[in-house]
């Protein structure tokens, strides 16, 4: 069962707020013994809330030995330290200066200077949430006093350093009971409430996006089967990037690229050490398709014949292309729903659209044509086959998502017991993962009488209500948390 631990200089600090057993001194907080081996530390959460957070301070040992004791603990060390330095300041909020613009273009920020209070990312200001959240995200602190300036027409950080509990007064105090309530439940769960779960899964979602990876109804299946194992799952966007600390797992449910706050929230995830799907190393490893081409290739994965381009074959191409054959596709690294994937008809065809296409790539893949009615999607999960299923090519066109027009179409889909699918799919389907991982993954392949051919490896395949469920139904949420809960309880017998 995850536990809460606040960290205060003295309990006095606490005496505004509502009275908490979670709440701790220093003094007693450091003095806890660490040498008893506790097979749930890992699943504790501390929230230093100490006045002396600079180097060797009181409050700084306070994170220093949450960290040692395998905990997660809020401002983390790292975090100190960069708050320690102007530089590594700067250096971590350096993309600020296109949101000041745009703040100020907006009419949210007037005068010459503006002081904002940061607690756990929000602030008082209307109009200036999403400035409190990136310093939050960025230097993840509990409390945050931020002062900008003015200077030369550019508004600047001119100071960043963590606030203390017992100078909060009034409103103020009032503001951070809501804040912290909001960030983490646990503190005013009733004991009853917190015996009900072990862990908390934190499924990412852009509710906002326009094909996610899970509909709705997916991820209320989700809910139901994790709760139904001791797992309290909760939907978080990209604004609880900070929160990441609070949950035992992390669980994105939103489509993946490099650059991307998917992949940097999956990366801090792990840092923290949560069980992370996708992690970053197959969001990494599967996202590029010119790394997946050299990858099958080099391990002698049956995939479409082709070849990397690079724009200085632009002067050279019919030497370059001389054994493969019109019709082709060509394809930018990071594509995804069939976007950026081209039919190339003809030579000038290719130098068109080629020249389009290293606008945004340094390298472009270009594959031999393989027209079939449907694409074979094997679902792997923890190694093993989790769903197959068929997606038929949108009707009058030669991809499964035809973005031709305002509205974008699909072809339809048929899903399989495994024992159905053609052995040679499932085995190339495995065969592609274990490069990747043990993760869950969408190996995408192509039959064309006896040959087999992956085309993709998918880190974030689609698992949504009435598609990829049509063969398992419930059980096919159930068989994904219980990866998670296995994983979880690994984790929590493990030391850090």
């Amino acid at each position: 069962m995850s536990r809460l631990h606040i960290i205060v200089d003295r309990l006095d600090d606490w005496l505004p707020y509502y009275p908490s057993d979670d709440v701790i001194s220093a003094a007693d907080f450091l003095a806890l013994e660490s040498a008893i081996p506790d097979k749930t530390r890992d699943a504790t959460h501390v929230i230093n809330l100490c006045r002396g957070l600079d180097y060797l301070e009181t409050g700084y040992y306070v994170s220093l030995l949450a960290q040692a004791r395998g905990q997660r603990v809020l401002p983390s060390v790292e975090t100190l330290n960069q708050l320690s330095r102007k530089a590594l300041i700067d250096l971590q909020l350096e993309s600020l200066e296109p949101m000041m613009r745009d703040l100020e273009k907006r009419g949210a920020l007037s005068g010459d200077e503006l002081n904002l209070t940061v607690m756990f990312g929000e602030c008082e200001h209307e109009g200036l949430g999403r400035l409190a959240r990136r310093l939050f995200e960025r230097l993840p602190c509990p409390l945050l006093g931020a002062k900008f300036q003015k200077r030369h027409g550019a508004w600047r950080l001119a100071r960043l350093k963590p606030l203390a509990l017992n100078a909060l007064q009034g409103s103020d105090q009032d503001r951070f009971a809501a804040a912290l309530n909001r960030h983490s439940r646990k503190v005013w769960r009733t004991p009853k409430a917190r015996r009900r779960y072990r862990f908390d899964l934190a499924i990412l979602i852009d509710p906002k996006e326009a094909l996610p990876p899970s509909n709705k109804s997916a991820l209320k299946q989700f809910i139901r089967a994790g709760r139904q194992r001791g797992i309290d799952v909760s939907l978080i966007t990209r604004k609880d990037e900070g929160r990441l600390a609070e949950f035992d797992a992390l669980f994105i449910r939103e489509t993946t690229r490099l650059d991307h706050h998917t992949y940097r929230m999956a990366k801090r995830a792990e840092h923290e050490g949560l069980v992370v799907i996708d992690d970053p190393q197959s969001i990494l490893r599967c996202t590029n398709k010119v790394y997946l081409h050299a990858l099958l290739a080099a391990r002698g994965i049956p995939a479409p014949e082709g070849l990397l381009l690079s724009r200085d074959d632009l002067a050279n191409l019919p030497r370059k292309i001389a054994e493969l054959e019109f019709p082709m596709v060509l394809k930018i690294p990071d594509g995804a729903f069939s976007k950026g994937v081209v039919k190339i008809n003809s030579l000038d065809e290719l130098k068109q659209e080629a020249s389009r296409l290293f606008a945004s790539s340094a390298l472009l893949l270009l594959q031999e044509w393989l027209p079939t009615d449907f694409d074979w999607r094997v679902g792997i999960l923890d190694g093993e086959v989790l769903f197959a299923s068929r997606y038929y090519m949108a009707r009058g066109h030669w991809q499964i998502y035809d973005h031709s027009r305002p509205r974008v179409r699909s072809g339809g889909f048929t899903t399989h017991p495994p024992s159905e699918v053609p052995k040679a799919v499932i085995k190339a389907a495995l065969k592609a993962t274990r490069l990747i991982g043990d993760g869950l993954y969408g190996v995408d392949l192509k039959q064309i009488g006896e040959r087999v051919v992956v085309i993709e490896v998918n880190d974030n395949p689609n698992l949504d209500a009435g598609v990829e469920d049509a063969h398992l139904g419930a059980a096919l949420y159930a068989r994904v948390m219980d990866v998670f809960l296995k994983r979880m309880e690994r984790h929590a017998t493990l030391p850090r």
